[in-house]
């Protein structure tokens, strides 16, 4: 995260997401795209735990999060 970029205060992850965006100021059609996809992406079903944690760094970096917030 760079530095002066605010804590994310939500616990849940689309939450987080969320207010990630908002901060960004993305248009409302991509955050709910992003908010659509979240749950696709990391759907406990759809891969294996280190592949859950590679989709997290992943999405961690283009939502300019620490990878490690994100696995949280």
């Amino acid at each position: 995260m760079k530095p002066g970029t605010p804590a994310l205060r939500s616990i849940r992850l689309l939450d987080q997401v969320r207010e990630r965006i908002r901060y960004l100021h993305y248009s409302l059609s991509t955050e709910k795209t992003y908010l659509h996809w979240v749950p696709q992406i990391f759907h406990p079903l759809a891969c294996a735990g280190s592949e859950i944690s590679a989709r997290a760094d992943v999405a961690s970096v283009a939502l300019g999060v620490s990878a490690n917030y994100a696995h949280h």
